[in-house]
């Protein structure tokens, strides 16, 4: 092991700072940093691993919830607004400029730029907490997938459910080490080949869930479900459906559908991986759009399938409610998926609070190799020695024991799910953007675009509040029989 003195200059996910410009240089950008290579198809697959991700498979039961007509209508709502939001934010990467503009590496140098004072620390606390929650709830999704390839196997040598009772904390256990090997991949650019596979994951396991809905539909015979969804007095899951959980549930399905189209908190990161020209908002416009009408035809497809093939009793995750039970192989294949894309997932959220954390211990203490010092380890079959640093190792792998150990205390997937939608997709999806882009292109306040856009923005605000309503009281319902370190499928 060779050491190197000088601290790694990191290129991606980092708080801006004010490097010299390199002119036309071949090697460096005009920040002075290492020429980015990102395309829109790099940028795509980094979008697509972040959102089609466990979210889609509850989309089934959010559509039960709201029924033919606003469970579809509402999906495309809000595959409309996280477009339109998105490339708002796609056009706050740079400052002043679109071409020559000053960059702002991470979501919150973008606030910083465009709002300034007290709004920066919200910001930043919303989307770290945001991405610290979407950490627990991708552990819950994945030890769940790993318990229903076990499940689905007994089931199929027994023959019976009721003898097939599984319990999580060590699949809890073996997700969370796997994270803490990937976890050491230093920067977001060298993640590229991780988000391509999970990207691959997460279209095998959306489309055989589609497979499985469409043969369950032409088996029925019949479409299952109603316009206005799951009807008050219905039994489902044992219990009589009130009034009162109805407005619930429904509540709860809008964070559900918010959750999975929530991706806004990286954007501006994965922004800062792609080249130019054309201009880094161009192409982030471009591949948010092919994300997008991508995701949301897989949604509609998967939502709407899972639904007409169950009806009222769609299962709140499609490929491990066991709605289905046969071929199950095919359910096994799925759920693989599902694991290897969530470790994908995983990473490319956690990725910005990595670095975020990183970056301001390096700022507090320039002095300490602990932090600063850089070792390279050869690794055979690989072109540059691995760069360990330490305090990298030590604080990623305290934060993925924390989250390891909060979702063996908290396995609700469908309430975390839905309460992480709610709690990320106004502030970080909506009224952030709509702002930034309001201060940078100078709307005149009282204008018609200044009204609509901040119609906009409260509308959201109402929907996100009762989504997290819903999924408050989905929670409480169940911490009825809650049991810690009992994660059972």
């Amino acid at each position: 092991m060779v050491e190197n003195g000088t601290a790694k200059t990191r290129q991606a996910f980092q708080v801006s700072i004010d490097v010299a410009p390199q002119g036309g240089s071949k090697c460096f950008d005009d920040d002075g940093r290492l020429k980015r290579t990102g395309t829109v198809w790099t940028a795509s697959a980094h979008i697509i691993t972040a959102v089609i991700g466990s979210g889609v498979l509850s989309l089934a039961w959010a559509i039960a919830q709201l029924g033919w007509i606003a469970g579809p209508a509402v999906m495309i709502l809000f595959s409309f607004v996280t477009y339109y939001t998105s490339t708002l934010l796609a056009a706050c990467y740079r400052s002043g400029d679109p071409f020559t503009g000053k960059r702002n590496y991470t979501y919150m140098d973008a606030v910083r730029s465009n709002l300034g004072g007290f709004k920066v620390k919200i910001c930043g606390l919303v989307q770290y907490v945001n991405l610290f929650g979407v950490a627990i709830g991708y552990t819950i999704a994945a030890s769940i997938s790993m318990m229903a390839v076990q499940k689905s196997n007994c089931i199929h040598k027994t023959g019976s459910k009721d003898d097939c009772k599984m319990n999580g904390d060590v699949y809890i256990v073996a997700f969370g080490i796997a994270e803490i090997v990937f976890s050491q991949i230093p920067d977001f650019d060298q993640l590229w080949w991780l988000s391509i596979v999970a990207a691959v994951m997460s279209f095998t396991y959306s489309t055989i869930g589609l497979g499985l809905g469409v043969a369950q539909t032409i088996e029925n015979k019949r479409i299952g479900g109603s316009l206005t969804g799951i009807t008050v007095g219905a039994v489902v899951d044992s219990q009589i459906v009130t009034e009162t959980q109805k407005v619930w549930r429904s509540f709860q399905a809008l964070g559900d559908i918010a959750f999975a189209y929530s991706y806004s908190m990286i954007l501006i990161e994965i922004q800062d991986t792609l080249k130019a020209p054309p201009s880094e908002a161009k192409t982030m416009k471009k591949a948010t759009f092919i994300s997008v009408i991508v995701t949301s035809f897989f949604y509609m497809l998967c939502g709407c399938f899972g639904y007409s093939a169950f009806g009222d009793s769609s299962p709140g995750n499609l490929l491990t409610g066991f709605g289905f039970y046969k071929p199950y192989w095919l359910l096994d294949l799925a759920n693989v998926a599902i694991v290897v894309h969530l470790v994908g997932a995983y990473q490319v959220y956690c990725q910005p609070l990595f670095s975020f954390i990183e970056k301001t211990a390096s700022d507090r203490f320039p002095e300490s190799d602990f932090v600063n010092k850089d070792i390279e380890v050869p690794i055979p079959g690989l072109r540059s020695p691995y760069q360990l640093n330490f305090f990298r190792l030590v604080w990623r792998t305290i934060f993925v024991i924390i989250t390891t150990v909060i979702s063996m205390l908290l396995p609700f997937f469908g309430g975390v799910v839905g309460l992480l939608g709610a709690l990320g997709f106004w502030p970080l999806t909506v009224y952030f953007p709509v702002e930034m882009y309001i201060s940078q292109k100078r709307i005149p306040k009282w204008s018609t675009k200044w009204v609509c856009l901040h119609m906009l923005s409260v509308a959201c605000l109402f929907i996100s509040l009762a989504a997290a309503a819903g999924s408050i009281a989905d929670i409480i319902d169940q911490l009825r029989n809650y049991k810690p370190f009992a994660v059972t499928l």
